[in-house]
C-alpha cells in the first residue's frame, strides 16, 4: 500500500472513530510503529489529526469543542452498547438498588440496556435519578424502575439539565452508585468542555457511594477544558479499549479499577 493510500485509510478511521492508536494502525496495516508515527505526523501537518500520546485524535477535537448529542449518538455505537451491557452486569451485581445516571450517549445506551434486562413484575425495584430528560423518558415505562427526573436549565447541545437548581438537587442524593460519561479521560483526570456541565458532574461524583465512569475509546487519552474529577475520585472505569500506557499507569496508581468490554 502506498503512503498516500495508507494515510487516506488512517484519516478515514480518525474521522469515523475520533481516535487511532499507533499500535493498532501498525497491526492492521502491516507496517512498523515508526511508519505509523510518520503517517500520523503527516496527517497532523495537513491539519487532519492532532497527535496525542500513543496515537492521534481528530484535529477538530480541542478542549472547547463539544459535539451535539444527536451527532454523537451513532459514533462508536457498538462500543457504547458493549460498555452499557458490562456496566449493567457489573455495577448492579453487588445489589445496588439506587443509581444516579449522568446525561450522555453512553449512559443513554446503559438506560436502553436497563430497560431490556432489568426484571419486570415481581423483580427488585431500581431507583434511578437523572438530569437527562431523554434518559428519564427511556426508563419511565419500565414497571420496576422508579425514575426521578432532576430539573434545571436544559443545554441544547447535550440535552442535560444544568445550573444551581440541578447541583442542589444532586447534593440531596446519596445513591448506591453514580454513572458518569465524559469528554476526556487522561492521566490528569476526567474532563468536559463546559463549566456548567462540569459543576453538575462534580456534584454527581460527590454524591455517589461508588463512582463509575463510562468512556468509549474516543475519550481515552484526551482532555477537555474543565476537569470535574481526579482519578482518585473514580472507583471504576468501563471502556471498550485499553487506555494508553500513561493513562493506565495513572489509573492503577489511583487505585481505579478498569473494565474493558
Amino acid at each position: 500500500m502506498l503512503a498516500t493510500q495508507r494515510r487516506d485509510e488512517i484519516a478515514a478511521r480518525i474521522q469515523t472513530e475520533g481516535r487511532v492508536l499507533v499500535a493498532e494502525i501498525a497491526r492492521t496495516l502491516g507496517i512498523t510503529a515508526e511508519t505509523a508515527r510518520r503517517d500520523l505526523d503527516a496527517l497532523e501537518s495537513a491539519g487532519i489529526a492532532r497527535r496525542v500520546h500513543g496515537g492521534a485524535v481528530s484535529a477538530s477535537r480541542t478542549s472547547l469543542i463539544e459535539t451535539a448529542v444527536a451527532v454523537r449518538a451513532d459514533a462508536n455505537a457498538d462500543g457504547k452498547r458493549r460498555i452499557a451491557r458490562l456496566a449493567c452486569e457489573r455495577l448492579l451485581a453487588s445489589g445496588a438498588t439506587s443509581m444516579l445516571l449522568d446525561a450522555g450517549t453512553t449512559t443513554a445506551a446503559m438506560a436502553s440496556e436497563l430497560v431490556a434486562t432489568w426484571p419486570h413484575g415481581a423483580g427488585p425495584r431500581l431507583i434511578v435519578a437523572t438530569h437527562s430528560p431523554a434518559i428519564a423518558q427511556q426508563l419511565a415505562p419500565h414497571p420496576s424502575i422508579e425514575v426521578h427526573a432532576l430539573g434545571g436549565r436544559i443545554r441544547a447541545v447535550t440535552g442535560a439539565a444544568v445550573g444551581a437548581q440541578t447541583v442542589l438537587a444532586i447534593a440531596q442524593l446519596r445513591p448506591d452508585v453514580v454513572v458518569l460519561g465524559t469528554n476526556g479521560l487522561d492521566s490528569s483526570g476526567v474532563s468536559t468542555p463546559d463549566p456548567d456541565e462540569a459543576a453538575v458532574k462534580s456534584a454527581i461524583v460527590a454524591a455517589g457511594r461508588r463512582v463509575a465512569l463510562v468512556a468509549d475509546s474516543t475519550k481515552l487519552g484526551t482532555a477537555s477544558l474543565c476537569r470535574f474529577a481526579t482519578l482518585q475520585q473514580v472507583d471504576v472505569v468501563l471502556t471498550d479499549a485499553s487506555p494508553d500506557s500513561a493513562t493506565s499507569q495513572a489509573l492503577a496508581d489511583a487505585g481505579c479499577e478498569v473494565l474493558v468490554a
